[in-house]
């Protein structure tokens, strides 16, 4: 009869599971590559294990709407515009750029927004029509959008993440997928 050896008979570990076992310092480098504040990230982190992707999603998002407005500015330093197609124009980046100026000029901050169901013909179009109706907001108005679009970047950058071969939850070395 021929015995296997115990790492034949285990099964391999789900991007979960071994998100679930990293360090603590793994665990948070893989989860700030998904949003950049601190306080979110160890959030989540002590709260391991999750049961299933459901429940680390709903965590992410509860940690983030606990965001306060320190946490929140720490989070939109880091981010950056969606990057252009590489055959846009150069007029469409001009353009591009002056509304980021002006929207960064009138609120202090980043903008962002989550194009993850945005085909990438549209993503100058969707982005430029965001940023000159979102510069119509109020400044309390924008910081409950922008708050918004963070959760949803995190939460599909956290599902590319586990979902991703060879990606941070199982190497932190290895940036974010959408970074």
């Amino acid at each position: 009869m021929t015995r296997l050896l115990p790492e034949q008979t285990r099964a391999t570990p789900s991007p979960l599971q071994r998100f679930n076992t990293l360090s603590a310092a793994e665990a948070r480098h893989a989860l700030l590559s998904c949003l950049r504040s601190l306080r979110w990230a160890d959030r989540i982190t002590a709260h391991r294990p999750y049961p299933d992707l459901d429940a680390l999603l709903a965590a992410a998002d509860e940690a983030a709407y606990d965001l306060t407005p320190s946490d929140l500015a720490e989070a939109l330093a880091a981010e950056t515009l969606p990057t252009l197609p590489e055959n846009t124009y150069g007029a469409a980046h001009m353009a591009l750029s002056a509304a980021r100026a002006a929207y960064e000029a009138r609120f202090g901050h980043a903008f962002v927004i989550c194009l993850d169901d945005t085909p990438a013909s549209e993503t100058l179009d969707r982005t430029l029509e965001e940023i000159r109706s979102r510069l119509a907001n109020d400044p309390e108005e924008e910081r409950v959008l922008a708050a918004e679009e963070l959760r949803r970047l995190a939460k599909g950058r956290l599902v590319s993440m586990l979902r991703g071969a060879g990606n941070c939850a199982i190497s932190p070395k290895q940036p974010a997928p959408g970074r």
